[in-house]
């Protein structure tokens, strides 16, 4: 095991985190609140740690695949319990697992939050929570790679946070790296200010419109304010709020493609096409129950339908309205969009699209060949190309373990603090998918404060689980990883 590297790496996104908590500190400075010492005092403890080991040691090159696994599990683990200290120093937190459970959640874009009064926190802090959304929504260890050497394992390390179906969608960005990771950043930023923009034109103040849009783009979810997007109470905001969700669920290579006026490689992408058919269906499905059941007029019906439905499909969790009083099937139809997740390639978690599609074309060849064409040799073609067996095999494991995961995790929460098993299902689904709210005690007007310090650092693992779509991170537990 290269620890020379590993401690390089490290260092860097400590430096990394700590750089990032000077825009909270500006903040503090323009409100005059009472958090400016807690953040300063972060900002330079993650500093101090972080540049002895950035200039003590160098990175080998040849960055093994070991090491970049055991930097994308240990990397956020250290990264979020470093950036509990604002939290921590200011006391608003008082105690560390909340506080790693409220960053790990930030990070991962779960959005999952253990506090009860989200208003009562100074906008320093709130800033810094919300921040976390955006350096985790495009992967926190791809901004880390930028500021390391050339040809240090960047790509092995990119790797380390993907899904098998991801495989599918970066093709052409893995020869250089270093050059889409500049790209990607761009557009992530680039969508993040456009939204902001658009909020402000909306009457929003520009604190509020940086910790919507970074929850937005990000496909996160945290807000300062304890009613979610449903503080403002304006259809404009909420139909903004809609467009950058989906954007953000969108798989951003193709955003590359867009402004390389590549119209073609997007018309063809199999997985956007689904993501539009399966967005509109639920929307449409969902809308049209709470108009019938005469829930909302037809308008706000649409509206705030198709909020949740996106909300949820792009595992961001926002709320303007507290779905568990809508009806049963609508409800039960955004439980459903809740094991779905959006795009690969994009800021979501969850289960991804292309998963569903390649189960889908394979389970149709699989009927083909069994019934009708028994000689035939049978392929499934995404985006126009033929798809390997490996990747086919790993997307259909890759949705047993999800399911699997959901199952043993909702009966460990069942027997640890003894809810009833639709809150610990639903809790996990959460934190596993990278949601935020849910159902039951995790519904849309509740918090994840009443679970015990166990349950909590079991969700938290699982927030983690489900950011690095599972193998990275449970990889190493096998003793076989640990091996020279």
């Amino acid at each position: 095991m290269n620890y020379r590297s590993i401690a390089f790496v490290s260092g860097t996104l400590l430096l990394v985190t700590g750089g990032a908590l000077a825009l909270p500190v500006v903040c503090s400075l323009w409100y005059g609140e009472d958090d400016l010492f807690a953040l300063v005092v972060s900002m330079l403890v993650s500093i101090a740690i972080g540049l002895p080991l950035r200039l003590r040691f160098r990175a080998d090159k040849n960055l093994g695949t070991r090491e970049a696994f055991l930097i994308a599990v240990f990397g956020w683990v250290a990264i979020s319990a470093v950036s509990t200290l604002p939290f921590l120093i200011h006391g608003s937190i008082g105690s560390f697992t909340d506080a790693f459970f409220e960053m790990m959640s930030g990070y991962t874009t779960t959005g999952a939050t253990i506090l009860t009064d989200i208003e009562v926190l100074p906008r320093g802090l709130l800033l810094w929570r919300s921040e976390t959304h955006l350096l985790g929504g495009m992967g926190f260890l791809t901004l880390a790679i930028l500021f390391l050497p050339h040809g240090v394992g960047g790509l092995r390390i990119f790797r380390a946070e993907s899904s098998p179906g991801q495989t599918i969608t970066r093709e052409r960005f893995t020869a250089r790296n270093r050059d889409a990771i500049w790209y990607l950043w761009i557009i992530y930023l680039a969508l993040n200010l456009a939204q902001v923009l658009l909020l402000m034109l909306g009457g929003m103040s520009l604190f509020d419109g940086l910790c919507h849009a970074f929850g937005t783009v990000s496909t996160s979810g945290y807000s300062p304010y304890n009613a979610s997007v449903g503080h403002f109470q304006s259809a404009y905001v909420d139909w903004v709020v809609i467009l950058f969700m989906f954007l953000g669920g969108t798989t951003f290579m193709l955003f590359f493609f867009m402004v390389r006026r590549e119209w073609g490689v997007v018309w063809k992408n199999t997985e956007l096409r689904w993501y539009l058919s399966l967005t509109a269906a639920f929307c449409l499905l969902v809308s049209l129950i709470l108009w019938l059941r005469k829930t909302y007029e037809p308008l706000d019906a649409l509206r705030y339908g198709t909020f949740q439905v996106v909300s949820l499909l792009t595992t961001t969790g926002f709320t303007t309205a507290d779905y568990e009083l809508w009806p049963q099937a609508a409800q039960m139809l955004l439980f459903m969009v809740c094991f779905i997740g959006a795009c690969a390639g994009s800021t979501t978690s969850g289960i991804k699209i292309i998963h569903y599609v390649l189960i889908w074309k394979f389970g149709v060849a699989a009927i083909k060949k069994i019934f009708f064409q028994p000689l035939a040799v049978l392929s499934v073609r995404v985006n126009g190309r033929r798809v390997d067996e490996l990747t086919i095999y790993l997307a259909v494991f890759y949705f047993i373990v999800n399911i699997f995961l959901v199952l043993l995790g909702g009966l460990v929460l069942t027997i640890v603090d003894d809810i009833d098993y639709l809150s610990a299902m639903s809790a996990v689904i959460s934190a596993l998918m990278n949601i935020g709210p849910g159902f039951g005690a995790v519904g849309p007007s509740e918090n994840f404060a009443f679970f015990s310090d166990l349950s909590k650092w079991f969700l938290s693992w699982n927030m983690l689980v489900g950011r690095l779509e599972m193998f990275s991170a449970l990889v190493v537990f096998y003793p076989s990883f640990w091996r020279t």
